[in-house]
């Protein structure tokens, strides 16, 4: 499974709704509020055996699931 397809698999998971595209907002959307970005943040430290340091949970790098998977290659 490729980085893109288990970004939105976990996103899908946290969320319980389908995910949007990859340039769509995942907070605009209503997808993910302030309370699922921890949650989601777990799954993708576990999922892709990185540290997300608490200084980076901000909402606008985890926003898209572009971003989400820019941010995850910068830790790597």
């Amino acid at each position: 499974m490729d980085k893109r397809a288990k970004i939105t698999e976990i996103i899908e998971t946290v969320s319980k709704k389908k995910a949007p595209g990859p340039d769509e907002s995942l907070f605009d959307s209503g997808l993910l509020d302030s309370f699922a970005l921890p949650d989601m943040v777990s799954e993708l430290e576990a999922a892709f055996g990185v540290k997300i340091p608490d200084s980076d949970l901000n909402p606008r790098k985890f926003d898209t699931i572009e971003r989400i998977e820019s941010y995850l290659e910068s830790l790597q």
